[in-house]
């Protein structure tokens, strides 16, 4: 039979991820430029996309980003009292081919996924830590359809 080391003599664990409060809230504030800036790419990658079907798909993504972009404000005005300003002379990132695109808005789903996991242990428990366990959710769908595109189209 096995014993388990009482709770009360463990040290205190901490995820090498974790972050206080007050970092999390500038991530939030970086997170909601990242959205913008998916937001215009995927404008440029749906011009891209060889079919309605797949355009259909990027659309949808882009959509979800922009309503992660106004879930962050809210964060970060919530917790600040302070609101965003939009950069409004942001154009952009160039596309240099379909393929490319999706490689790159993959890896970029990815990377938001490892930024978010950050904010999330930097938040304090209740609705704005399930809120972002759902935009986390939504990039790990995001990288999933993005895989899936990429499959397809370099298997042609």
């Amino acid at each position: 039979m096995y014993l388990t080391y009482p709770y009360c003599y463990r040290s205190p664990f901490t995820p090498i991820w974790a972050i206080s409060t007050i970092e999390a809230i500038e991530l939030i504030k970086e997170a909601v430029q990242g959205e913008r800036s998916d937001e215009l790419f995927y404008d440029s990658l749906i011009k891209l996309a060889p079919n309605s079907y797949q355009a259909e798909i990027i659309e949808g993504i882009r959509n979800d980003e922009r309503g992660h972009n106004q879930m962050f404000r809210q964060m970060y005005t919530d917790f600040t009292g302070q609101q965003i300003m939009e950069a409004s002379n942001e154009k952009a990132e160039p596309v240099e081919s379909y393929i490319l695109g999706l490689q790159k808005a993959f890896q970029g789903e990815l990377a938001a996924i490892e930024k978010y996991r950050s904010i999330w242990f930097g938040l304090p428990q209740g609705i704005y830590k399930d809120t972002l366990w759902g935009i986390i959710i939504d990039e790990q769908k995001h990288a999933d359809k993005y895989n899936n595109l990429l499959i397809s189209n370099l298997s042609r």
